[in-house]
């Protein structure tokens, strides 16, 4: 299993956000700890920017140098893993460069998951969400399975809001945004246009599901196997501050 993590400088809400500083450190550079925590053979940065490269080669990162054209990490990713000479039945798991936060144990579950079910091309994670405030929210992606785990939807808006009188949120699953797949996946997946369905909710893994392909969901039970999700991404400059916050609190205790 070989993590990448796929970077590109330019942020709407936060520009520059991968060299954003969280305690003495880029933001790239606590994604990449998280990675080298986990059962990854290797981790390798995707970029398109030079600022994030160096940045990268400074605290030992290998990196890929990649298109500024890419509309998806997915993309960015399968030039990476072309770069690579990647097998085409070796496990790429990507990490998303706002995720300083990943659990390691998380990145390994999703990888097994995917190898263990031969007959989905993609895995990725999902919990419970325990707050109604979240069905509504946009920000909040969720994701609707069929009874085996297999994604049937995701979607930005309330798919599986409970309608029933004594359902809870519990019954709706919030999307975690970590992806695996085998390299030979990638390079197909590149060759598909982006569905209306993805480009209107801009989630890319809708073009998996608009192709027909499967996507086996890990879901996070955290008192079964102690697996737990990230505490929080940084998309915003409040996220950035609180993801500070928390890597505060963690050093000044350890």
């Amino acid at each position: 299993m070989r993590v990448i993590i796929p970077v590109r400088y330019a942020s709407t809400r936060l520009p520059g956000k991968p060299l954003a500083d969280i305690c003495g450190k880029p933001l790239i550079q606590r994604v990449y700890e998280c990675a080298q925590q986990s059962g990854a053979g290797a981790v390798t940065v995707a970029t398109d920017d030079e600022h994030i490269r160096k940045a990268a080669e400074a605290f030992g990162a290998p990196v890929c140098m990649t298109s500024t054209s890419h509309r998806s990490g997915t993309e960015r990713i399968a030039e990476a893993v072309k770069q690579l000479g990647l097998a085409d039945d070796e496990i790429v798991v990507n990490l998303q460069g706002d995720e300083p936060l990943m659990p390691p144990e998380l990145i390994d579950q999703v990888a097994e998951t995917l190898r263990l079910h031969g007959d989905a091309v993609m895995a990725t994670a999902c919990q419970p969400i325990a707050d109604e405030s979240e069905l509504d929210d946009p920000n909040t992606v969720k994701v609707m399975c069929d009874q085996n785990g297999y994604a049937l939807d995701f979607s930005r808006a309330p798919i599986s809001k409970p309608r029933l009188v004594d359902a809870s949120p519990g019954d709706s699953f919030r999307h975690i945004g970590i992806y695996a797949y085998r390299a030979g996946f990638i390079a197909r997946y590149v060759t598909w246009p982006p569905c209306p369905l993805e480009q209107a909710e801009r989630l890319e893994q809708l073009r998996v599901l608009c192709h027909g392909e499967r996507i086996i969901v890990y879901r996070l039970t955290p008192e079964v196997s102690g697996v737990r999700a990230p505490e929080a991404s940084v998309d915003t400059p409040a996220d950035l501050e609180r993801v500070r916050e928390i890597f505060r609190k963690k050093e000044n205790k350890g």
